[in-house]
């Protein structure tokens, strides 16, 4: 990894923790989810920090896993980086900000599932299209999407993986606030400094207090489907999706 591809910032209580690789559209390499998973524990564990916020680019979030390196080095594992990831912000005791613009693929949108507050410019674009690929959903998003979605809205996300757009985000409850994109990660961090001011006791209890119904389940679900998914990847619809990615050609499932 390029030490600049994670950049993280610790000021007034909040750690900005920024994806930083626009030339490859921030799509996330097993390296970066290392990064990642060491930042939020650092931030989980250090009282000077109050707040967490996950931001990208005003022209991109995050393009999703780096095809390239994902099948070079699949997730092995539970102790895979990207799991210590996720499991790391599915347990994050703190607030969550997010800033999103551009485009959100795959994990670039599931992570949010697990965010308190998302700031979304206007040029957001979420998508999920693990189906496409072969694959199934993760990060826990096959529990957390129906419920904040409805079942209806998380199939055509989910079984489609089709884009919706910010103000789509907005009406469901995935996003907080449309913005311009110039101003989104401003927001996110006006907002995460608010946060930092208040009582961090009182901010961790009402957030435990919230979560607590689902915390577990979540954790299990995001074990089932790290399963599936590891499982999936060596199989023919992943392979043809992968092969038809790295040819940019159509995929075609017609003969499995």
């Amino acid at each position: 990894m390029n030490m600049t591809d994670i950049l993280t910032h610790v000021e007034d209580g909040v750690m900005t923790i920024t994806l930083n690789r626009l030339e490859r559209k921030n799509s996330i390499t097993s390296a970066m989810y290392g990064a990642m998973a060491d930042a939020i524990g650092q931030a989980a564990s250090d009282p000077q920090i109050r707040v967490a916020l996950l931001q990208g680019h005003e022209t991109v979030f995050s393009a999703g896993n780096d095809i390239g390196d994902f099948l070079n080095q699949p997730p092995a594992g539970q102790d895979a980086p990207v799991f210590r990831f996720l499991r790391g912000i599915a347990s994050f005791p703190k607030p969550l900000v997010a800033a999103v613009c551009g485009p959100a693929v795959g994990i670039g949108t599931t992570m949010l599932f697990h965010c308190d507050l998302v700031y979304a410019g206007d040029n957001a674009a979420f998508s999920m299209p693990f189906v496409n690929l072969g694959l199934c959903p993760e990060a826990g998003s096959s529990l957390l999407v129906p419920r904040m979605l409805g079942y209806h809205r998380a199939a055509e996300a989910l079984l489609l993986g089709e884009p919706f757009m910010a103000e789509a985000a907005l009406e469901v409850g995935l996003v907080n606030r449309v913005v311009p994109p110039m101003e989104a990660n401003g927001v996110a961090r006006s907002i995460a400094r608010k946060l930092a001011a208040k009582p961090p006791s009182s901010l961790a209890e009402t957030k435990r207090l919230m979560k607590k119904e689902l915390a577990q389940q979540v954790l299990q679900q995001m074990a089932q489907e790290g399963a599936s998914f590891g499982r999936m990847l060596g199989e023919p619809a992943a392979k043809e999706a992968f092969g038809a990615f790295m040819e940019k050609r159509k995929p075609d499932f017609t003969k499995l």
